[in-house]
């Protein structure tokens, strides 16, 4: 018997009981499905993330207040106040790798504009914050480094928040009220969108930082300092020379710890992309007991066909039939049904990742997880059918004959 012949009577077989085929190969559909499925929306995850990271700038540092600390506790990164406007200014100055620096400050805050309100993150920024950070003006200016000497109460506003303060209506010359006091809004920011497990990059409203730190937050410290490196390949050599530069102005003694904390772009990268792996193997594993279920199926199946056809086993044997052409046989029912049930799996696997994009998901189909959904399927087959095709090879013939 060759393999053609073996393949056709394998697809007889499993047509002569098409409901427990199906039922048999729903396993591993649900399996393959799935696997597909859970490694589009982490490669989607990831990808999205990488995007946003990417969306903070080109070559960007960003410089936070280091920990506050009472006794043996330890507050989070931002906790003690240090860094000031004169800091980040110095880093422009003294730091040979560094183009431009953004002080920034921010708080949320209740905005309203006449009978309309939200609650909003205010931020106080410079006008350099636009190179620095990667963002556009769509729709009238930002404001001037002479706004912000003059401590001027204009604002520029973020398209989230404009939509839910002035619906598809213009915001640019309407004035806004903050804690009380009027600001004239001179723009619109083009969108920068917003992405899973981050705050809305367009909800949000620009202010002089003079006028944030002294009229609306009152406050003489910046929350963090924004500062972009001439190129990638001195972000080590810039992080040195900041906190070169930050130590010497904070008066530290060489013993002491850094009252501050410097992160950049490909720290940031590593550490979503090490999140982004666990993550990935998490709901893989997950969906992978979906085939080990299948597999489990299909054994079980084999098993009882294999006692269901023990008489014509013996008869096969009987007219010539090899032991390896019986384990072969079954070998090939068990290989088709995972086989088959692996092409529907990737359709269904498919069909799901687009049905989750239509609801907003972000979905990254790759062909790697294709192939490897499919082969994992053929060899959950080759496994879990070696068993019943070897009980079925080792069958006596004479004993077969006679089996009722």
């Amino acid at each position: 018997m060759n393999l053609l012949e073996s393949i056709i009577i394998a697809l007889e077989g499993l047509s002569a009981n098409k409901l427990r085929s199906a039922l048999t190969m729903l396993g591993v559909i649900i399996g393959v499905g799935a696997v597909i499925a859970m490694l589009a929306i982490a490669t989607g995850a990831r990808e999205q993330t990488m995007q946003r990271i990417q969306q903070m700038g080109t070559n960007v540092l960003i410089i936070m207040s280091g920990q506050s600390r009472a006794g043996a506790v330890r507050g989070g990164f931002g906790s003690s106040q240090t860094l000031t406007l004169d800091d980040a200014a110095a880093l422009t100055e003294k730091c040979p790798s560094i183009v431009k620096s953004a002080p920034q400050v921010q708080t949320n805050l209740q905005v309203k504009y006449r009978n309309q309100n939200t609650n909003t993150q205010v931020t106080g920024v410079t006008p350099d914050f636009l190179d620095v950070r990667n963002y556009a003006v769509l729709d009238g200016k930002f404001f001037t480094a002479g706004d912000v000497k003059s401590m001027k109460k204009v604002a520029t506003i973020g398209q989230t928040t404009a939509a839910n303060l002035f619906g598809t209506t213009s915001p640019v010359g309407k004035e806004i009220t903050i804690r009380g006091i009027r600001f004239t809004i001179i723009g619109l920011m083009a969108s920068k969108g917003a992405s899973g497990g981050f705050q809305d990059a367009d909800d949000v409203i620009f202010i002089p930082i003079s006028t944030a730190m002294r009229r609306v937050i009152g406050t003489q410290y910046v929350r963090m300092i924004s500062a972009q490196a001439r190129s990638m390949s001195v972000m080590d050599q810039a992080t040195s020379e900041i906190s070169a530069v930050l130590r010497k102005r904070h008066r530290l003694a060489d013993s002491a710890d850094d009252d501050f904390i410097t992160r950049n772009q490909a720290e940031f990268m590593q550490m979503a992309d090490q999140t982004s792996q666990v993550f990935t193997l998490l709901l893989a594993g997950i969906a992978s007991v979906s085939l080990l279920v299948g597999g489990i199926g299909i054994m079980n199946i084999m098993l009882v066909s294999v006692t269901e056809r023990t008489r014509e086993i013996g008869i096969r044997m009987a007219l010539g039939a090899r032991r390896r052409d019986i384990l072969l046989q079954f070998l090939i029912e068990s290989l088709v049904l995972s086989l088959l049930g692996g092409i529907i799996g990737i359709l269904a696997g498919l069909g799901g990742s687009m049905i989750m994009e239509s609801f907003g998901w972000s979905i990254a189909v790759s062909i790697p997880s294709i192939v490897m959904s499919f082969t994992f399927s053929a060899l959950i087959g080759v496994f879990f059918g070696l068993y019943p095709a070897f009980q079925a090879s080792r069958l006596d013939p004479i004993d077969a004959l006679r089996y009722e």
